[in-house]
């Protein structure tokens, strides 16, 4: 072998080495997690802001990756066809060098480098940066040629505009990161809470007007005294004449501090009240408490009437769960075994989280579970009322005011999980 096709097939190696590194960085730039690299950039990272960079004009980048594996995969087969014909002849030399350099570039020049930048994408995005960056350089014109092409073709075929991250892709992220281990259970709930914060209504989330303790205007201040005594509630909403006319809130530390054991009443400490509709959302609830410095909104009706209430807490346990304080009482667990195939359900639980329990696939419009109790037996509900849904007996067990307190359901076979 002369010295001339030695130096033909280390050019042939070095050829394929840099196919190698062309394909590697494509796959390099398009797996990367740009959040992370984001991150290590603003650390200080040199290589990880010069990758970013690169990134930022991705068209421009990928133009440069491929013409240069273009460029080296034609010199190669070139090289490879002179080598094989001066070595096998001119019949069958050419056939030769196809097949062999086809395994070759597949091999070392297209799988293996694509496979290994894939589980590596940053740290090879960052040993092929600088080379890169010069190379982008250099072929600026090329890819200037290319960029007008492809706005051609844009035009012509008239392609959408990137979308932005939507909110189930986000939820996507947060579970992957959560099975990859890197989120923890509790900050994967709360991340996807963040997620879906303004999509929840603030009826969804609401003290039903049952279920509000407030006082007339005209209440006698020992009466006051007793309701802020067993409720243990630090404020409460004041009406005239009916709940349909709340008119503001007192506090407790301003009740005991300027009407108790004074000549005044309670309506020289009532505050104005936020008034909202059902239909809005807890996002801009809560921006508007923070505005107002309030606690606590009324939610009105169609008719003007009070809906319920909501609460500064209510907001923020959408957020971070349910907040416990020294006055509350913790309630049971909205589902409990009792024996196989015998649950209790206590009706405070979420109606989507009993479905969701129990395998159930149902359209409704009520909202709570006492909701879909009474939109089951089209009655209002009495202690043994029955009914049967998807192979599942549910039997009301306790009822107060008219609503459900608590339901046993019952399976012929343990279909909860």
């Amino acid at each position: 072998m002369d010295s001339h096709s030695t130096t033909m097939i280390l050019v042939l190696i070095g050829l394929i080495v840099l196919s190698g590194y062309f394909s590697a960085t494509e796959t390099a730039f398009s797996s990367l997690n740009r959040i992370r690299l984001k991150n290590m950039a603003a650390g200080g990272n040199k290589r990880a802001q010069t990758v970013f960079d690169l990134s930022e004009n991705y068209d421009e980048l990928l133009s440069t990756i491929l013409v240069g594996n273009n460029i080296v995969n034609i010199a190669s087969a070139s090289i490879a066809t002179t080598l094989f014909v001066r070595a096998l002849g001119e019949d069958i030399g050419p056939t030769v060098s196809t097949v062999v350099m086809t395994v070759v570039v597949l091999i070392f020049g297209e799988v293996s480098p694509k496979s290994l930048a894939k589980e590596n994408a940053e740290s090879f995005a960052m040993f092929s940066a600088p080379f890169l960056r010069v190379l982008t350089v250099v072929l600026r014109p090329v890819n200037f040629l290319f960029s007008q092409l492809k706005k051609g073709l844009s035009r012509l075929f008239r392609t959408k505009s990137a979308y932005s991250m939507t909110d189930s892709e986000l939820l996507t992220i947060v579970e992957e990161a959560e099975q990859g281990g890197g989120i923890d259970e509790a900050e994967g709930a709360m991340l996807r809470n963040v997620i879906e914060f303004d999509d929840i209504e603030a009826i969804d989330i609401m003290t039903p007007r049952v279920d509000v303790e407030a006082v007339p205007i005209d209440a006698k201040k020992d009466d006051v005294a007793q309701l802020f005594r067993s409720t243990g509630f630090s404020r409460l909403p004041v009406y005239r004449e009916t709940i349909d006319s709340i008119v503001g809130v007192i506090h407790e530390k301003d009740f005991y501090g300027f009407v108790w054991d004074t000549e005044e009443e309670i309506d020289h400490i009532v505050k104005p009240a936020e008034f909202i509709p059902p239909s809005m959302k807890v996002s801009a609830v809560l921006k508007l408490l923070q505005q107002s410095k309030s606690h606590m909104a009324v939610i009105v009706d169609e008719f003007g009437g009070t809906e319920g209430i909501i609460t500064l807490e209510d907001v923020l346990e959408e957020l971070v769960g349910e907040i416990w304080d020294e006055h509350d009482q913790v309630v049971q667990e909205g589902i409990q075994k009792l024996k196989e195939g015998e649950y209790r359900v206590f009706c405070s639980a979420d109606l989507d989280d009993l479905f969701e329990f129990f395998h159930l696939e149902c359209e409704t419009d009520a909202s709570t579970i006492n909701g879909w109790i009474l939109e089951n037996l089209d009655r209002i509900p009495s202690v043994g009322d029955a009914f049967s849904f998807q192979g599942l007996t549910f039997t009301v067990a306790r009822v107060d005011s008219n609503r459900t307190q608590e339901v046993l359901v019952r399976c012929p076979i343990d279909s909860a999980t």
